[in-house]
C-alpha cells in the first residue's frame, strides 16, 4: 500500500537558471522491502525530473525527528510552527 498525503515544490522562484525548483511528495507505505513496518515516505527531486530524487524511508521516530527540526526552523526564523 501505499497512499500519498502531499506534494507541491519549493517556493524556489522557477525562472532561476543556477537553482532548480524541487518538487517534494510525502505518503505513507507499507511496502518498503527491508523495513518490515510502515514507513512515513518522503521523495525530492528537481522539477522536471520524475524519477530521478531521493526517496527516505522514515520510521515514525524519524519522521517526528524531521517534524521537530522543521519546526525549530520554523522558530528560528520568527514563525509560529503550528500544532
Amino acid at each position: 500500500m501505499k497512499r500519498s498525503i502531499d506534494f507541491a515544490f519549493d517556493d524556489h522562484p522557477d525562472d532561476d537558471e543556477e537553482k532548480a525548483r524541487v518538487a517534494w511528495a510525502v505518503a505513507a507505505v507499507d511496502d518498503c522491502e527491508g523495513c518490515d513496518d510502515l514507513r512515513v515516505e518522503v521523495t525530492l527531486e528537481d522539477e522536471g525530473g520524475n524519477g530521478t530524487g531521493v526517496t527516505a524511508h522514515l520510521a515514525p521516530d524519524t519522521a517526528r525527528r524531521v517534524r521537530a527540526a522543521l519546526a525549530a526552523a520554523l522558530r528560528e526564523v520568527g514563525e509560529d510552527p503550528g500544532p
